[in-house]
């Protein structure tokens, strides 16, 4: 680049450094006059794809069960107007040193706080009361099903069930599944269920 510039500046015909002029691309940072007026054409990040990648990572994660306490709306109203002064409900939180304050004391107050994921959607005390408003369950939708009422002709088995022929004895211990092993691999569930290596050669059964 640097010698291109060179021979553009140094060469006798114009060509060249209307060609260079062209071909350089335009910053997209905006220039000290912009600035002074306050204008910024630096695009900010995007975190559509983080967010959904998050949100795509299942319902299994470390966090605390919480219910709202019944006067979770006075309280947290107590604590916008002795923070920033008002109770209204869509006063945004820009100052960053007033954001955290909000928000420590809202977790210290109901000891739940708000994840490192869903950071970026707290933008006014509205979010923060419709965070602190909702109820938080750490079980999974499928585990949900055995507080609900289902059908009578329903069956929902909730533990794994693994062949062993020292406890599936109602055929002799004989698979429907021969040379089909049930090995139990994870270091969770080798003292919860028992493992059984079936025989690769006739006859299958021991």
């Amino acid at each position: 680049m640097a010698t291109l510039a060179r021979h553009g500046f140094f060469s006798k015909s114009k060509t060249p450094l209307r060609l260079l002029q062209a071909n350089v691309t335009a910053s997209n940072y905006a220039t000290k006059a912009e600035k002074r007026k306050g204008i910024d054409r630096k695009v900010g990040p995007k975190i559509v794809s983080s967010a959904e990648s998050l949100a795509a990572k299942g319902f299994l994660r470390p966090q605390k069960e919480y219910t709202p306490p019944e006067d979770v709306k006075s309280k947290l109203e107590a604590i916008f107007h002795s923070v920033l002064g008002t109770k209204e409900g869509q006063t945004r939180l820009d100052n960053l040193s007033l954001r955290f304050q909000v928000l420590n004391t809202c977790y210290k107050e109901f000891q739940h706080g708000i994840p490192n994921s869903l950071l970026h959607t707290i933008e006014t005390t509205s979010d923060v009361h419709n965070f602190y408003t909702t109820p938080l369950s750490t079980i999974t939708p499928y585990e949900n099903i055995k507080n609900m009422d289902v059908p009578p002709n329903l069956h929902v088995q909730y533990e794994y069930h693994r062949f062993h022929p020292e406890t599936d004895t109602k055929f002799g211990g004989i698979t429907a599944f021969p040379r089909s092993s049930t090995i139990v691999s994870g270091l969770k569930y080798k003292e919860k269920y028992k493992g059984h290596q079936q025989r690769e050669s006739w006859p299958f059964t021991t």
